[in-house]
């Protein structure tokens, strides 16, 4: 293979790269958001610097991603801290869990999105929108959710809040082991379409986890729940903070 060939390649392995060049649009994506009042000492710790806290709610957000371009069906969950960057205010995305290999490698290698291996469920039972996590065999979050009971009435409002920019910190170990990429990487879903928006009552419950430690930024007050299905298109990101540099 020449290298012309090989810099042609949208990931490893030559033979069967994992997922192909982007960006990326998927259809019919469905979110369980989740917002609770937690210790704004703990927020603290967990925000790289230049990142500043913005209040004191997170959340926990479930996701069933039924057709994503180039990574196929799956389901995540992800917790998400409220933040500034420079004055503009951002989501910093702290932990991360999906239950299919491309967008895990994809997520991890291009935006550095922080995630690990775990089998997320979102579904509607009765009237109840439910969502699990389960790691290493243990059930480690729960969350619930009203079904739709109420919409928003500014869905403009639903889609800057989607369009808001995402903030990963991307590590990437060079191959003696020191940092090769240490960057907060903006991300900005782009071509965004609310299809439904609700909100309701919502409650999450969070189990001690050595490996997914959610519950590290502990619920001392529930705050509500959004109920979304969109379209939309992932692009690609930009370096917000090099910390090489």
């Amino acid at each position: 293979m020449k290298k012309q060939d090989v810099l042609k390649l949208s990931s490893m392995p030559l033979q069967s790269p994992t997922y192909p060049v982007g960006p990326y649009k998927f259809f019919e994506r469905q979110y369980m958001i989740v917002r609770y009042r937690t210790d704004p000492a703990k927020i603290r710790k967990m925000l790289p610097e230049p990142l500043e806290p913005d209040g004191d709610i997170v959340s926990v957000q479930w996701l069933d991603l039924p057709d994503g371009e180039g990574f196929g069906a799956y389901s995540a969950v992800a917790q998400v801290i409220p933040c500034t960057f420079n004055g503009e205010k951002c989501n910093f995305l702290t932990q991360m869990y999906v239950d299919n290999c491309p967008p895990l490698a994809g997520g991890r290698e291009i935006w550095g999105y922080p995630m690990k291996y775990g089998i997320a469920k979102l579904k509607t039972v009765g009237d109840t929108l439910t969502g699990e996590l389960t790691y290493s065999g243990q059930a480690v979050a729960h969350g619930t959710m009203v079904y739709k009971h109420s919409g928003p009435t500014d869905l403009a409002e639903i889609e800057s809040l989607l369009g808001r920019t995402q903030v990963t910190l991307k590590l990437i170990p060079d191959i003696d082991g020191t940092p090769a990429i240490a960057q907060l990487v903006g991300i900005n879903f782009e071509n965004i379409v609310v299809k439904g928006a609700w909100t309701g009552r919502a409650r999450v419950e969070l189990v001690d986890s050595v490996n997914c430690p959610l519950a590290d930024l502990p619920v001392l007050e529930h705050v509500g729940g959004l109920h979304l299905v969109t379209d939309m298109t992932l692009p690609y990101g930009r370096v917000l903070h090099d910390y090489l540099g």
